[in-house]
């Protein structure tokens, strides 16, 4: 691989991994407004490891629902994950200690940046690289935003309760290319309107993610 090229790849990961690390400050924060602890925080973002099932995680126990509910729809909206691992399995190639350090990395970024390199050699740059770069400053700045969410008192009195669903709206709006897209974000918000003001917490997320598996399914 040409130095023009490695440079170029390492100039996407940096790019891409401060961009959507910086994004971990709402989480931070709004998992202190949800009620969790700094440590829980942290712990979430270290282990779990996925935007959007954190979110769901947070919001649905923040809200009343039960931890089996947070769980399921946790799984539901990360299950995306396993598909990126089976198409990038052949080309990482991975054994042994780094097989389950490259599952805890497998993300959209990594994989996007990774796919979107032009030789093998690339694309397992790009992996890693973003990979481990989101993973770095997402952590980081989860540790920020819960330590400045504790510090400021009450969260809910700054407003930050709502940053759960404006997180979901962050990362929902840049994937509504296409008239598809659309027809499941609008079916999926009729379906959690209807449900919310009957069903318990939890359930309206969970009714919407099954409806993306569902669709999913039948490509």
């Amino acid at each position: 691989m040409s130095t023009s090229s490695s440079k170029s790849v390492k100039q996407d990961s940096f790019t891409v991994s401060l961009t959507v690390g910086a994004y971990g400050i709402a989480f931070g924060a709004a998992a202190v407004a949800d009620h969790f602890t700094v440590l829980q925080a942290c712990l979430l973002s270290l282990l779990l490891f996925s935007g959007a099932s954190q979110f769901a995680v947070v919001g649905v126990m923040g809200a009343g629902g039960s931890a089996i509910s947070a769980i399921a729809t946790s799984t539901l909206l990360g299950s995306r994950n396993a598909l990126y691992g089976l198409r990038l399995a052949p080309i990482l190639s991975h054994r042994g200690i780094k097989r389950a350090l490259g599952a805890q990395i497998t993300i959209d970024e990594s994989t996007g940046v990774a796919l979107s390199q032009s030789t093998n050699e690339e694309m397992k740059k790009g992996f890693w690289y973003t990979g481990i770069g989101v993973f770095i400053f997402w952590n980081f700045f989860t540790l920020l935003g819960a330590l400045g969410a504790n510090a400021i008192g009450n969260p809910s009195a700054w407003g930050l309760d709502a940053a759960v669903p404006a997180a979901f709206l962050g990362l929902l709006w840049p994937r509504l290319k296409d008239k598809k897209s659309w027809g499941v974000a609008e079916s999926a918000v009729m379906v959690a309107l209807a449900l919310a003001p009957f069903a318990p917490a939890g359930v309206p997320i969970i009714s919407c993610a099954i409806i993306s598996v569902i669709v999913g399914w039948r490509e």
